[in-house]
């Protein structure tokens, strides 16, 4: 594996200023076996913050409906099933039954207008069949 790898996952225009997107990837482990990868992509203006989508309570995908992941007011991400909420810079929990802990983040970059996901090895099979 190589720590320095870069996968584009989509372009940065994909995702509206103030909304999360959700992607589900497959990541190579050290050990060669393909797992899911479920992740969490945040624009904000032009920052990009990527974390798992695992809340740190029960291990559940944050996403109550497909990609809503925002809080009502649009200001944190939130669990879909017991209303905690994260910070969005930090991803640390403030209100609810995980308070205290925070969700897992992840190394996006942006490059050449694409948002990209650095350091993991992705299975990249159906990326090069659609370009």
């Amino acid at each position: 594996m190589q720590p320095d790898s870069v996968y584009a996952i989509c372009g940065f225009n994909d995702i509206s200023s103030r909304q999360a997107m959700g992607f589900n990837l497959m990541v190579v482990d050290d050990d060669g076996n393909h797992r899911p990868w479920s992740i969490i992509v945040v624009r904000w203006g032009k920052k990009v913050l990527g974390y798992v989508n695992k809340c740190p309570h029960n291990s559940v995908n944050l996403d109550w409906e497909l990609n809503q992941f925002l809080d009502p007011y649009g200001i944190r991400l939130m669990c879909g099933k017991h209303g905690s909420t994260f910070e969005l810079g930090t991803g640390r929990c403030v209100e609810g039954p995980c308070q205290g802990r925070a969700l897992t983040p992840i190394a996006l970059v942006v490059l050449d207008g694409d948002i990209c996901v650095v350091g993991v090895h992705l299975v990249e099979d159906d990326a090069s069949a659609n370009n």
